[in-house]
């Protein structure tokens, strides 16, 4: 080691490595000097430094395990259960969710948190969301919340059933057909 870093250090070309550097898509790494050194030969000489700068295409993946949660206000989960209603078109192109809520927790907290800025479902691949929310009052109160989520292709259809899988494990729940 102590023989790499005399000949990196002899050289013109150590310069380039005295001070660590980062390239986009390359690593980084400090050269350290040596007092002494074991090295007794030839001083090693380049003539013109070049750079060459290498863009690797690497692709990596950290996949967070996130709880999958429901939301009204972002940041703050929804504790109630709601009951799902689906619909999908004969051809499979598009679909609609129905969320109902009975005496959902974000009444709760609105006070104090702000209001409803929305429907959010949260899990690990992403959010989904929509402004579709309505709120049934009984006796001037709020007492039930109605969400909608539109599933507009295939693709859409298939993200939202990742999701309500992943909720329902979370959640205890199951599917049932009627």
């Amino acid at each position: 080691m102590a023989t790499l870093q005399s000949l990196a250090l002899a050289s013109p070309f150590s310069h380039y490595l005295q001070q660590p550097r980062s390239f986009p898509g390359s690593l980084s790494w400090p050269v350290h000097r040596s007092a002494k050194s074991a090295f007794n030969g030839q001083s090693l000489h380049v003539s013109h430094p070049q750079l060459t700068l290498v863009k690797q295409k690497t692709s990596s993946f950290i996949t967070m395990m996130v709880k999958p949660t429901i939301q009204f206000i972002q940041g703050t989960d929804e504790q109630t259960i709601p009951d799902v209603r689906l619909t999908k078109s004969r051809d499979g192109t598009n679909g609609v969710a129905i969320f109902t809520f009975d005496q959902p927790s974000v009444f709760d907290s609105s006070g104090e948190l702000g209001d409803i800025t929305g429907f959010y479902m949260i899990d690990e691949e992403g959010v989904l969301q929509s402004v579709d929310v309505s709120a049934k009052f009984v006796n001037g109160k709020p007492s039930r919340i109605e969400a909608k989520y539109i599933m507009r292709s295939p693709r859409d259809w298939d993200r939202f059933m990742r999701f309500m899988e992943r909720y329902a494990n979370a959640n205890g729940l199951q599917f049932v057909k009627s």
